[in-house]
């Protein structure tokens, strides 16, 4: 197997989570069980044949690798096309720099990029929509949310049989009601604005954010300036999470990522403490 590009891999009901994320470095996120991923800042090889991608915002350790990406697919000539979700404020600019890239490479940079606002949605499967919600940087950004679709026999129908139920569906009837689960959120970078107006954030089943800093000199009103957050904004809010799985990440480059893990153990209450992962 090639390996030019490390990054790590957890599981949690059922779900793969992989990647790799650090502040000013790289974040590269995908669910293999879903073929999606999120953010793009590097491109693990094993991570090529993943078709469709969610980009929080252009800065260049969460987009760098678009281009490598969009260029390897269509050289390989994958079956699933490749099909970009960006905030639509960067899309011209996407394809600007796909344009100055197929021409220093002379190789083809052939995909769709499809700009999305806040509130959009995206049906990636049968089972599963993606939405969009505005998040906190200092550059157009997104957050997103993969949810369950599931149908559920409404309650007025409850208890009819069989042959009743099929019945009234072949007459036309709506016999069930859409229901939403949120299995995972992806933040990407953001103050703590982007959580705060977002509730469904506290409540998706697993939540991959970003606590860049963790030491008590760096001033919390300049981590938020540019788009971040603190350890101490975790702790304030520490009753909000319901998540079962809380992913912490993008963590400074500043710090060995032990110590932000013994800065949560230290500082973070329970339960919330036991349901964070430091990835890293």
């Amino acid at each position: 197997m090639i390996d030019n590009c490390s990054f790590q891999s957890l599981k949690h009901s059922g779900i793969t989570i992989e990647g790799y994320s650090r502040a000013m470095v790289q974040s590269v996120w995908r669910v293999p069980e879903w073929e999606i991923g999120f953010d793009i800042g590097a491109l693990p090889w094993t991570f090529v044949p993943t078709p469709t991608w969610f980009i929080t915002h252009g800065h260049i350790d969460h987009f760098a690798a678009l281009p490598n990406l969009v260029s390897r697919r269509a050289v390989m000539d994958l079956p699933a096309p490749t099909t970009i979700y960006l905030p639509e404020a960067i899309v011209d600019d996407a394809w600007d720099l796909l344009k100055l890239w197929e021409r220093l490479d002379r190789g083809p940079q052939s995909c769709t990029l499809k700009g999305l606002a806040a509130g959009d949605e995206v049906e990636v499967s049968q089972n599963q929509v993606v939405t969009a919600f505005a998040t906190r940087h200092p550059v157009p950004s997104l957050g997103y949310v993969v949810w369950e679709r599931r149908r559920k026999l409404k309650p007025e129908y409850q208890g009819f049989s069989g042959s009743a139920i099929r019945d009234l569906r072949q007459s036309g009837a709506a016999v069930t009601d859409e229901q939403r689960i949120p299995v995972l959120c992806y933040t990407g970078d953001t103050s703590p604005p982007g959580l705060d107006e977002n509730p469904i954030t506290f409540e998706a089943r697993i939540l991959i954010t970003e606590m860049s800093f963790v030491r008590v000199k760096h001033p919390r009103d300049k981590i938020h300036s540019y788009g971040h957050m603190h350890i101490d904004d975790f702790i304030e809010r520490a009753d909000r999470f319901h998540n079962e799985l809380v992913i912490v990440a993008h963590v400074s480059s500043r710090y060995e990522i032990d110590e932000t893990r013994q800065a949560i153990a230290e500082n973070v209450p329970s339960p919330l403490r036991e349901r964070i992962h430091v990835w890293g």
